[in-house]
Order: C-alpha cells, then structure tokens, then sequence
C-alpha cells in the first residue's frame, strides 16, 4: 500500500509517516519501481503502536526503546515494564507541579480584588514582588 493508504490504515499522517522515517523510527519503507514508498501490514501496526504509545505521552526515545522490545519476541517482559514505569514516573512528576501551579495560581486569583485599583497581587507574584497580603 502506499503512503496515504499506510496513514489512512495506521491514523498515522502521511506527514509523520515520513519523520518517523527520517528518525529512525519506522524503517524505510520500500520502494516500487516508480520510487513511492510502500508499506505493508507490520508497518501498519508499527504506525499503530506509535500511536499509541504517543497517546500516552512517551518520548520519541521511549517509543523507540518500546518499539525494539517488541519486534524483539524474547524480550523479558521486565525491559518493557522498566520503560513503563520510568515514563510514570516522569508523568507523576509532571502532574505534581501543575497541580502546584493549580493551587499558587488559584490563591493569587483569590487575592486579586479585579476591581478599578491597579494593585495586583498576580503581576506583583510574576514581578518577584513581595504580594501585600497573605495568600494563605
């Protein structure tokens, strides 16, 4: 199948079809004898599995790791799960300091009186500026 075939099948964009090539992440597709790349159904499913793993937010490098271990049928599955868990890790991580940014930007939000004064607690926050009430 060609390009716009693979990315139909795979909801991989032609686009992307093409960096994860460049990358090395997708092997070179072949090639017919009018030079188009052509894919078969592993590609299909190597776009798919990209895709995923996408949507679950792993890195390019992470997706390359994943996707070595699978092609690789006599990995132990505890290479993959080290994977997994290192990126749930990272994401927990990720999700403590937004909620942090929640909470500060929350209480600046309270502390602000958005009314006609031009003192700002949130601009004084920004600036470095010690705020002139508790935010407590």
């Amino acid at each position: 199948m060609n390009i716009g075939q693979a990315a139909e099948h795979s909801g991989v964009s032609a686009k992307m079809i093409r960096h994860y090539e460049s990358i090395g992440l997708l092997r070179p597709a072949a090639r017919s004898s009018n030079t188009y790349r052509q894919y078969g159904e592993q590609d299909v499913h190597e776009l798919r599995f990209i895709g995923r793993a996408r949507s679950l937010g792993f890195s390019m490098k992470e997706i390359g790791e994943l996707l070595s271990l699978w092609r690789d049928r006599e990995r132990p599955s505890g290479d993959v799960r080290q994977v997994a868990a290192r990126h749930l890790s990272d994401l927990e991580g990720k999700l403590a300091e937004m909620q942090a940014m929640v909470t500060t930007l929350r209480k600046l939000i309270h502390a602000c009186h958005g009314d006609e004064r031009p003192d700002c607690p949130i601009l004084e926050d920004l600036a470095g500026a010690p705020a002139r009430r508790s935010l407590s």
